[in-house]
């Protein structure tokens, strides 16, 4: 019984991470993607690499910073999709990627 109350428990905790739309973002317009953004509050949007030829490119795209974890940020980023090569939207970063804003300065004597 322990058992099966452990596997409802994980399946209830991983349901909302399943539960993200998913969208090519090179087969919708730019508003359309941003629409989705912000209905759903996250979406995943994946497209071709302009690097490397054969690579699909994703992230979690995001409405604002309340769908970031705790030690993140909402930051403008762009992707390219059907209609805007360069769709600006919101997607979550790091803190500890402003460069060290808020970090003591490093002293040498």
């Amino acid at each position: 019984m322990k058992k099966l109350l452990v596997v409802i428990a994980f399946v209830m905790a991983a349901s909302p991470a399943l539960a993200i739309s998913r969208y090519n973002s090179l087969s919708i317009s730019c508003q359309a993607a941003r629409a989705s953004i912000h209905n759903e509050g996250a979406v995943i949007l994946r497209y071709p690499s302009k690097r490397v030829s054969g690579m699909t490119l994703f992230d979690r795209y995001i409405r604002d910073s309340t769908y970031c974890d705790a030690h993140q940020y909402a930051e403008w980023t762009t992707i390219p999709t059907k209609d805007n090569p360069r769709c600006r939207v919101l997607n979550c970063q790091n803190i500890d990627n402003f460069d060290g804003m808020f970090l003591a300065p490093y002293n040498t004597l």
